[in-house]
């Protein structure tokens, strides 16, 4: 019994040691889903406000994207506006808010070239 416990403790501690790799250090700050003819906003809410100093879109089907509004934790919020079409798993380039911002919300604009097309936002995890 107490092999297989030195076993486990040995193994956890090894796998917390191992830090996964990124290319360029993002994460998904979330998901939603634009409509072909939508005029409102997709919204991604957040429970916890994530930090980050920039964010990219990537579309998951083709879509014409307008812009993007990300709400801060202190109340404050920054328009990015793209105007551009995106094809299926291409990307906008990253959009610098200037320093690291908690960002609490965020109102993606745009509609699909079909019924529906997801929406995926990632965040940069260090500075550039």
């Amino acid at each position: 019994m107490k092999l297989i416990t030195t076993l486990l403790a040995t193994a956890l501690a090894a796998t917390t040691m191992i830090a996964p790799a990124h290319a360029d250090d993002k994460f998904t700050l979330g998901r939603t889903i634009l409509l072909e003819h939508g005029n409102l906003a997709a919204k991604i809410p957040m429970i916890v406000c994530r930090n980050t100093n920039a964010i990219k879109i990537k579309a998951e089907k083709n879509l014409e994207l307008r812009k993007a509004v990300v709400k801060f934790q202190n109340g404050e919020e920054q328009t990015i506006h793209f105007h551009r079409d995106l094809k299926k798993d291409h990307t906008t380039d990253w959009r610098y808010f200037g320093y690291r911002r908690c960002v609490k919300n965020i109102d993606v604009y745009g509609n699909s070239k079909g019924s529906k097309a997801g929406v995926r936002v990632y965040g940069k995890e260090k500075n550039d």
